[in-house]
Order: structure tokens, then C-alpha cells, then sequence
């Protein structure tokens, strides 16, 4: 156990058995794309987490540590976007498939990156304003010659895997509400599984379950109780119920189920993990508190009908977006000299668990990262042995590892049957939680309950170096028989990407500092890199075709600390390029030149506003419009800087569209009812400050 003390600086960072090996086939691809003397072999990669299992371990070993100096990019395909591309590349019959922002999905042939077909769904970019963490979404999935994907407004799209033509588009939510997709969907038994985001602006999460041929809703499993006097739609739902307190159904609840799962064939049992509470501050959701089932759980239903089977809370009566949305893994590992059948997760909390996943049993559980809100995990009873001052509703502020960012985030982990080890993107980034004092819901808004003020950093130099050391990223080596490290690599920023193993003996992981790097599967020892011209975040994937083994991986810099941080920590990456690179041994394909901006800054408006305004203004912008425009104004380069924005200097163009709503085409939403005109002055006040206050060159960040 690691606990730790940090000096108190209002910051934050917001917001194998072989039936698990790759799910790889092998047969001849379709006449029109081979000779049908010739008759190509391919291992593909045709499900999200590369099998049911989601081990994310390729068993492709011609790429090794002896000859990976040897790889080179083979091609390269310009997505056209570039913000939060997160998604994780499908290959099947020699085509694969991506996704960028905006749900846009691009077929191309896996041997050349020749574009077979685009689909753009027209999504509704208004709904960006629901969004908590980018405009970003995961992948596809793959069922009988269709391609499924979910879009940011809620819907399930099938599409024929050849043509790109739509066969079905279906809403999975009330889109009167703040419901988002970001998440790829999973295919069990003809179904595909979708959940939905949408937890900080008051939603009630549900997971549900669509038939891939016509689109029919199959199932659908709530993951937290509604209003009781509506009658509950389960008995799961009844019991859930007993451990919440007041009135949360009209604050949504959260819960929502916006990223991961895995299935087990031979248990039939499909598992599902549940995000954070709406707000998360619980003495708000649930005063009095309370476990809050389903929360921050993995919950293990039938996948024929939705029927709860057991759950287990990762963390009871959740208060710190502690979610268990984060990757699950299904592996065999040999505990107490016995073969058990586990499902692994690393969450937001900073434990690491091992779990039973026939009965939800805890066998294991310890801190992969520092953590000081609980002491440790017992095992016995499978709950958190909880600081008291962690509990931070109605108490004195509480700076705690980990922040809502988490000890790990959505980025997918890996694990490889050879090393027995769990490859985790670890993040270590503190987080003051204080209560908001002027809360009042606000559906369709940020509703956390949490002062938002906490998470701005200082503008001390000193303080501001002491803040930049103490956020970190690391891949981390993770035994999960032994429950400690093995091994890691540390990195430049807290934000990198997810991560590949293989038979060759290699991991594969892309960072902040734009570089995609191999190391050795069982020392961590830096192998092999390549210069992407962006941060990858989005993890790696690997398929063979003609004999040859290929990596492939997309890129794109975003995401939630992108938008918050990317401007005060740049970390070597440039916004402005997304792109899926393919790569095999001895190819030497280039990436094309970027060229320079010479977009020069205008003259931002004279900032005449005394201390008193400027200060009111700051906590305008940091409770409404830090988790995209960036903390102190600095932009992250994915959306425009509001230091330079033409409307400062109009008091009549900055209303029109900060509430009147005259870009929510664009993603940016309305205001009307959360910012008076009045304060909309003040707000205005203090971006014109921001802009004058050159923070970049004093803090020595600028670029």
C-alpha cells in the first residue's frame, strides 16, 4: 500500500485458456479482392478487444524483439479529423474498418489503405454539448458481413460490411435528454450491446441489447433504480433501490455503462462495467448515502435476456467519479496452486482486482497506483477501508489520488497468456474535492457537485513546476497472481495511449509525445519508436495477411485532459493531424510534411475589469467552460481559443452565441437560463483578461 501527502495546491485533473486467444480465423477473402487460384490466408482482428475475453494479446509473433528495429509504416490514411480519435481499427477479410470524430467510419483495404467506402451518419453535432470528455467514440463492431456503430446522438447503426450501405438505424435513447455514445458496441449471440454517457448532466445509465439483423430491441438492463413510485422493471432494480436514500431519480443517478464489457461462452455470462453516480457528490444524489447499486460495479448479466446474474462494487456509495467503465479482462490464472477463471480490472479507484467471474467472488485486490482515500481493499468482505476525510460532502476540501481522472482511464490495458502480466496505462494525478456551494441542477449542464474552481492550477511558476512533477504517466507491468509491479516505464504526460501485446514478445503503446513505441514484453526495455506528428491515444491493434504480420494503430490527439490541460502541458504533439498508420517489417513509407502555421494572433480587446470582476468571471468559466476551452483560456488547439475569438469585441456577438445558441450546430451548446446577461459581461471580463495576461510565456509553455 502506498499512501501519499502532497502539499495542499488548489489543482486538479478534472474532470489462457486458447478459447481467449484472438479471435482469428482463417479463410480465403472474397473472389473480387483475390484470385480464387490464389487464395489469400489472413488472421484478423475482428472484435473490439481482439476476442470475447478483451485480452487485447495478438498470438501473431513474427514481429519480435530481434527484428522490430526492422518495422516501418507501410501506409498511412488521412481520417480528416483530428480531435479524440480513440478507436480501435477492425480487420476482417482483408478490409479494415475505423472511426473518427464524429462517428464517420472508413473502410480500407488492410494490405494498401485503398479507401473502399466512407459513411458519415449526419450525426446531430449539437449533441457535442452533452459530452462530457471530446466528441470521441471507440470503434465498431462486427456481425455476418455487417458493420454496427453508435453515434454521439444516440444511435445504432448496421452497415453492409462490403458497400458502406446503410441496412438499419435505430435510437437507443431519449434524445430529448443528455444521452451520448461513445463506446463501441459489442456482439454476443446475434446481439449488439450498447450502453450510453451522459452521467455528469443527469441521466439514468442502462445497457441494451439489439438484434443485428433488423435492429429490434432484444433487451434492456437499467444499471440504477428509477422513481419507485413508477414500479421498478426488475427485481435487480428493487434491490438496487433499497441501498439509495432521498429522491435520486431526479437527478438522473448516472451509472451509465459507457465503455467497457466482455463475455464468457462457455458461462454465458456477459459483463458490463457501470460508471460514476449524477452528481457525483452523493451527499446531493443520495443524502444519507448508501451503497448506490449499481454504481461503480461490474455487473454479470445473461446475454440472451438481460438478466441479472451478480455484480460486484468496486466502489460502494461512489463520490469521486470513481468509475468501473474501465477495461475488464478475462483470463485463467493459476491462485493458490489452483486454475481459476477471473475477470481483471483496473478502474479509476487505483486497486487492481481480480475477480471470479463465474460468481463475482473478490480474490484479490491492491493499489497499482498511489492511493490515499482508502487504506485498503478487505478481503473478506470486498469493501474499501475508507479514509474518513475522503468522504469530502459537507466536509473540508479533500486533495486525494486518484482524481476523477483515475489511476487508469478508458485507454484499454492488455494481457499476455506468455508473461502472465497485465500491461496497464497507469495515471497518477491528484484532485481537490470540495463541495460546490452554489449547486443547483441544471439538466442538460455539467451537474457534479464539485467546485470546479479546485481544478484550476496556479500561476505561480514554482507552484506550477511542483503541480507538472507530480502528474504522471507510466506503463505499467502488473503481476496480477502476485498483485505488484514487474516492471514500468514512465512517461512524459498522465494522458497516453492503450496498449498491445504479442507472441513476439512485444508490448506496443503510443504516448503524448506523439510516438508509438515498442518494448519488451517481460523487461520493458525501449525497443523501437516512431514519430507520429501527434499524440496517440487510441491503442494498437495486429493482423497477418500474405504471411506478413501487421501493426496497426489510429492517431490523433484529444480527450478529456486534452481539452482541460492540452494547452498548459502541449507534451510534443500537434492537434491539427489524425490519421490510421499501418506498419510491417522493412516497409519505409513517410509520413507527408507538416506545414507551419502563420496564423497570427489578433489583438485581443483592452482588458479594463477590476480583481473583484476578473475573479467573478474566472468562476463563471472554470463552473461552465473549462472542460473544453481549457483551463485559464489556454486552448488545447482541438477547438478555437477564446483569447482570439472576433466576438470579444461585441458584447451582442458574444450573447448570440454563448446564449443564444448560435453555434450549437458546431457543438457549442446555449447557455440561456445557466448564464444571466449580467454575468455573461463579467464572463466576457474575464476571457479579455486571459487574453492579455500572456500565462503561456510566463509559465514558459508557450509553443
Amino acid at each position: 500500500m502506498n499512501n501519499i501527502g502532497l502539499p495542499p495546491l488548489r489543482w486538479v485533473s478534472l474532470v489462457c485458456a486458447p478459447l481467449f486467444l484472438l479471435a482469428c480465423s482463417k479463410a480465403p477473402i472474397p473472389a473480387d479482392m483475390a484470385s480464387a487460384a490464389e487464395p489469400v490466408i489472413v488472421q484478423e482482428w475482428s472484435k473490439h478487444g481482439g476476442s470475447d475475453a478483451e485480452q487485447r494479446f495478438s498470438p501473431l509473433e513474427q514481429i519480435t524483439p530481434a527484428n522490430v528495429e526492422q518495422l516501418g509504416l507501410a501506409w498511412a490514411f488521412d481520417l480528416g479529423v483530428s480531435r479524440g480519435i480513440e478507436a480501435t481499427p477492425l480487420v476482417v477479410d482483408g478490409v479494415i474498418y475505423v472511426t473518427a470524430t464524429w462517428n464517420k467510419v472508413s473502410a480500407l483495404d488492410a494490405r494498401t489503405g485503398e479507401l473502399r467506402w466512407q459513411f458519415d451518419p449526419q450525426v446531430d453535432r449539437s449533441k457535442a454539448a452533452d459530452l462530457c470528455c471530446d466528441a470521441v467514440n471507440r470503434g465498431v463492431a462486427y456481425s455476418d458481413g455487417k458493420i454496427i456503430t453508435g453515434t454521439i446522438d444516440g444511435r445504432l447503426i448496421a452497415l453492409d460490411a462490403k458497400t458502406g450501405k446503410k441496412l438499419w438505424d435505430v435510437v437507443t435513447v431519449d434524445q430529448s435528454q443528455p444521452y451520448t455514445i461513445t463506446g463501441a458496441p459489442r456482439i454476443v449471440n446475434g446481439k449488439a450491446i450498447i450502453g450510453n454517457g451522459g452521467a455528469e448532466y443527469g441521466v439514468r445509465g442502462y445497457v441494451s441489447a439489439y438484434d443485428v439483423n433488423n435492429g429490434d430491441m432484444v433487451w434492456r438492463f437499467y444499471t440504477v433504480p428509477g422513481n419507485p413510485a413508477d414500479g421498478f422493471e426488475s427485481p435487480a432494480m428493487a434491490k438496487a433501490a433499497e441501498t439509495w436514500k432521498g429522491e435520486w431519480w431526479k437527478y438522473g443517478g448516472g451509472g451509465t455503462v459507457w465503455d467497457s464489457m466482455a463475455y464468457d461462452p462457455e458461462l454465458d455470462l456477459l459483463y458490463v462495467g457501470v460508471g460514476n453516480g449524477s452528481p457525483w457528490n452523493q451527499n446531493i444524489r443520495s443524502p444519507g448515502g448508501g451503497d448506490n447499486l449499481y454504481l461503480s460495479s461490474i455487473v454479470a448479466l445473461r446475454p440472451e435476456t438481460g438478466e441479472y446474474v451478480w455484480h460486484y462494487q468496486t466502489t460502494p456509495g461512489e463520490t469521486w467519479d470513481y468509475t468501473a467503465t474501465q477495461h475488464m479482462i478475462l483470463a485463467e490464472l493459476d491462485i493458490d496452486g489452483k486454475p481459476r477463471k477471473v475477470i481483471m480490472q483496473a478502474p479509476k479507484n487505483g486497486f487492481f482486482y481480480v475477480i471470479d467471474r463465474a460468481t463475482g467472488e473478490l480474490l484479490s485486490a491492491e493499489n497499482y497506483v498511489p492511493v490515499n482515500w482508502a487504506t485498503h481493499i478487505d478481503t473478506k468482505t470486498g469493501r474499501p477501508a475508507e479514509v474518513p476525510e475522503a468522504r469530502w460532502g459537507g466536509r473540508a476540501p479533500h486533495l486525494q489520488l486518484p482524481g476523477p481522472f483515475g489511476g487508469h482511464n478508458w485507454h484499454p490495458m492488455s494481457f499476455s497468456p506468455d508473461t502472465g502480466l497485465v500491461y496497464i496505462p497507469a495515471i497518477e494525478a491528484p484532485y481537490i474535492y470540495s463541495d460546490d456551494k452554489n449547486f443547483s441542477f441544471k439538466e442538460g449542464h455539467w451537474n457534479t457537485g464539485a467546485d470546479s474552481a479546485m481544478g484550476s492550477l496556479p500561476t505561480d511558476m514554482a507552484q506550477f513546476k511542483a503541480i507538472k512533477a507530480a502528474l504522471k504517466g507510466r506503463l505499467l507491468a502488473w503481476d496480477p497472481v502476485k498483485q505488484r509491479p514487474a516492471w514500468q516505464v514512465e512517461h512524459g504526460s498522465p494522458w497516453n495511449g492503450g496498449v498491445l501485446s504479442t507472441a513476439g514478445g512485444l508490448v506496443f503503446q503510443g504516448n503524448a509525445d506523439a510516438k508509438l513505441v515498442a518494448y519488451r514484453a517481460d523487461t520493458g526495455e525501449r525497443l523501437w519508436d516512431f514519430f507520429a506528428q501527434t499524440g496517440i491515444v487510441a491503442p494498437p491493434i495486429s493482423y497477418e495477411l500474405d504471411g506478413e504480420q501487421y501493426l496497426a494503430v489510429a492517431s490523433g490527439w484529444g480527450g478529456t485532459f486534452t481539452l482541460v490541460y492540452g494547452g498548459l502541458f502541449p507534451a510534443g504533439s500537434d492537434a491539427g493531424v489524425g490519421r490510421l498508420m499501418v506498419f510491417k517489417l522493412g516497409a519505409t513509407a513517410k509520413l507527408p510534411v507538416l506545414a507551419e502555421s502563420t496564423m497570427a494572433k489578433p489583438t485581443p480587446p483592452a482588458s479594463t475589469a477590476n480583481a473583484a470582476t476578473i475573479a467573478k468571471g474566472k468562476q463563471l468559466y472554470d463552473n461552465n467552460c473549462v472542460v473544453c476551452h481549457g483551463d485559464h483560456v489556454i486552448s488545447s488547439g482541438l477547438i478555437p481559443d477564446l483569447r482570439w475569438s472576433p466576438l470579444l469585441n461585441s458584447d451582442e456577438a458574444f450573447k448570440a452565441v454563448v446564449i443564444d445558441g448560435g453555434l450549437t450546430s458546431r457543438g457549442m451548446p446555449a447557455f440561456r437560463g445557466i448564464i444571466s446577461e449580467s454575468e455573461l459581461k463579467i464572463l466576457r471580463a474575464y476571457i479579455i483578461s486571459a487574453a492579455n495576461e500572456g500565462l503561456e510565456e510566463k509559465l514558459g509553455i508557450g509553443k
